[in-house]
């Protein structure tokens, strides 16, 4: 067997390679971003095949168990499965939307992946599970994130559970309670930096020249590779059929760019015989790559970020570039959409008994966006991207159907009816309501 690696860094703007365990984040030579990148031919020779995947959907091993690490070879093939860090991430349920929800969106042939299953209720359970991965592998001692909350929930977990130290910096009042109950219930070391997103990730990365501490936002180009399985997962459930669109929101970028990736390498592969279009949906009030993308793909230019939907209050993505490729190579599109729809979209899809993030529903919001507009044709299958779980920010639930969140009006609203202990006052309520009477 031949002793060429199976996988190597290469950086997205210059080309130049690298070794699969230095411990860069950013190519030296032109500061471009870094791909993992795998020798996709050679695994084709080894077996790799969309039957080998599917085999191990009734494997006992734990790594087999994983929904990222089923996807071994194409993940991280040179990492003995013995060192593989998992907390059973993936196997997230793919709904098929029905009923009252599908007439919402207007749409019939529409599918939500929800990632909030994951343990710790966001698709970030991928990326760490593979970040922790090469961070055990380098010899790392401790790991650091910059965090909208989602991530550092995640890294937190992982880092605990791989017997790694987890450090977490939040932008000051920026983050839902639910996600900073978490850092801190898995015992990471939190710090409230006091500045937005893009701020408290300047400081990480700086963080990372002089402390002994590995990076794992998604910079990190080990996470994206455990991303990109939430389309493998997909494929797999719609038993290797391709959709037509995959719809998701976008905040740093880092699920839109994996995904990206994962539809070119199955395709390179010759497995799969076409991509799906990618549509990123971004909150109007933090969309600096929609309007790159409204000056075909013009230099992008930070933004102050300002949204109801925490997860993607970014400014200054960092997978800007890789996102531009993805959306290049599937000949993809970007739409923004308000807080007002988001937050609709939002109440139509916990109304449903499924349930999100308010991130989350930006990409139904956005897909409803689309079909509006006649980008989505009512033939054609979509599958939109949910990215966190509802109970991530149960505070905007209540104040929505309150009517008391500001600039949003409960165009849906499910208002909490107070009644004293009395029979009849309860019997008038359940008479009045629409879904009995």
């Amino acid at each position: 067997m031949s002793n060429k690696p199976l996988t190597w860094l290469s950086c997205v703007q210059c080309g130049k390679v690298y070794g699969r365990n230095e411990r860069i984040y950013a190519c030296p030579d032109c500061g471009g971003l870094l791909d993992v990148t795998h020798d996709l031919a050679a695994l084709r020779q080894r077996g790799v095949s969309l039957e080998l995947f599917d085999q191990r959907l009734g494997g006992f091993e734990r790594w087999e168990r994983s929904g990222v690490w089923r996807f071994h070879e194409l993940v991280a093939p040179e990492i003995p499965t013995t060192d593989l860090v998992t907390r059973g991430e993936g196997n997230t349920t793919l709904y098929d939307v029905v009923g009252d929800l599908a007439s919402y969106v207007g749409h019939q042939r529409l599918q939500l992946k929800h990632e909030g299953e994951n343990p710790t209720g966001s698709f970030k359970d991928r990326g760490m599970a593979t970040g922790t991965t090469q961070a055990k592998h380098l010899g790392a001692r401790a790991v650091i994130c910059a965090s909208t909350g989602n991530t550092s929930a995640s890294m937190a977990s992982f880092a605990r559970l791989s017997g790694l130290i987890g450090i977490v910096a939040f932008p000051a009042g920026k983050v839902a309670l639910g996600k900073v109950a978490q850092a801190v219930a898995y015992g990471a070391i939190c710090v409230e930096v006091r500045g937005d997103f893009d701020q408290a990730q300047r400081l990480v990365l700086q963080a990372a020249e002089e402390l002994p501490v590995y990076v794992l936002n998604s910079v990190n180009p080990y996470r994206l590779e455990g991303q990109k399985t939430i389309m493998f997962e997909m494929l797999q459930q719609r038993r290797w059929h391709v959709p037509d669109w995959v719809v998701v929101p976008g905040g740093n970028l880092g699920n839109s760019s994996s995904f990206g990736k994962a539809f070119q390498e199955l395709y390179e592969m010759g497995l799969i015989d076409r991509k799906p279009r990618i549509a990123i949906v971004q909150a109007e009030g933090a969309s600096p790559l929609y309007r790159s993308y409204q000056e075909n793909f013009a230099p992008l230019k930070p933004m102050k970020a300002e949204t109801i939907a925490t997860a993607i209050r970014i400014g200054n993505p960092t997978n800007f570039a890789k996102a531009v490729r993805a959306l290049k190579s599937t000949d993809g599109l970007v739409v923004q959409v308000s807080d007002q729809a988001i937050m609709d979209a939002k109440a139509k899809i916990d109304a449903a008994g499924i349930g999100c993030e308010p991130a989350s529903a930006a990409s139904v919001a956005g897909v409803k966006v689309l079909i509006e507009n006649g980008y989505i044709l009512p033939q054609q299958e979509v599958v939109a991207v949910l990215t966190g779980h509802l109970l991530k920010d149960p505070t905007n639930v209540i104040e929505y159907h309150s009517g008391s969140l500001a600039n949003i009006y409960p165009t849906f609203a499910n208002r909490i009816q107070q009644i004293d202990a009395d029979l009849k006052q309860l019997a008038f309520i359940i008479g009045e309501s629409p879904t009995l009477s």
